[in-house]
């Protein structure tokens, strides 16, 4: 998929610009980044404008060029509309994963579109869930469910050992996101494609049970 939506287009333009903006005016950049305590005394703003700001140009090139090859497929399945809808959802879900686990933590700060970009991407597994990806130094193509299901799986152990300065919990909560509100918006896939709906789901019910058992941290 490598034609360019106008919605997808809008999108990377709106990140391409705040993101500028944010490299060049630290004020800026510490007004709306995702940020604890902030958001806690009430800058619920950054829940959202947070998802458009990066760290560098290699983390807004990194997002940008995964939703450009993973928005044509959403859009080809879903129309427009409903992968606008789509992404907002998972930006939101993402972070409000990420602040219900960071929420005793107010130093806590997070940046980027990656929970959007990885709710497209699992909406897009799990409405094409036989495509192929190939990741860098596997020369094999991988199915895009077992891709779906690695990449959860790893955040959760990203989350569970704080490995490296990523947000895993955003990225999970993307996931999720991007998973429930497609279903929601095509409940017929329970008919078509139920064995790989409950693949996907198999990484969000470790977490859940993880977290109920109190093994996540």
């Amino acid at each position: 998929m490598n034609n360019l939506d106008i919605a997808t287009g809008v999108l990377i333009a709106l990140n391409v610009l705040v993101s500028i903006k944010g490299f060049d005016d630290r004020i800026f950049f510490e007004r709306f980044k995702f940020n604890v305590g902030s958001i806690r005394r009430g800058e619920h703003i950054r829940m959202f404008s947070s998802a458009f700001l990066h760290a560098d140009t290699t983390h807004l090139l990194f997002n940008m060029v995964t939703l450009y090859f993973f928005a044509g497929y959403v859009i080809e399945e879903t129309g427009t509309f409903n992968f606008i809808l789509i992404y907002i959802a998972s930006l939101i879900f993402g972070n409000l994963l990420s602040l219900y686990f960071h929420k005793n933590e107010y130093w806590y700060s997070a940046i980027g579109a990656s929970g959007a970009v990885t709710g497209v991407l699992y909406a897009a597994i799990l409405l094409q869930p036989d495509m192929s990806l190939y990741m860098f130094f596997v020369p094999i193509p991988i199915p895009g469910y077992i891709f779906g299901i690695g990449y959860l799986a790893y955040s959760i152990y990203g989350m569970k050992n704080r490995i490296g300065n990523i947000g895993h919990d955003a990225h999970f909560g993307g996931a999720v996101g991007g998973y429930a509100v497609t279903l929601i918006l095509y409940p017929s896939l329970f008919k078509t494609d139920l064995w790989h709906i409950g693949l996907l789901a198999l990484p969000i019910i470790v977490l859940y049970v993880l977290y109920k058992t109190g093994k996540l941290k």
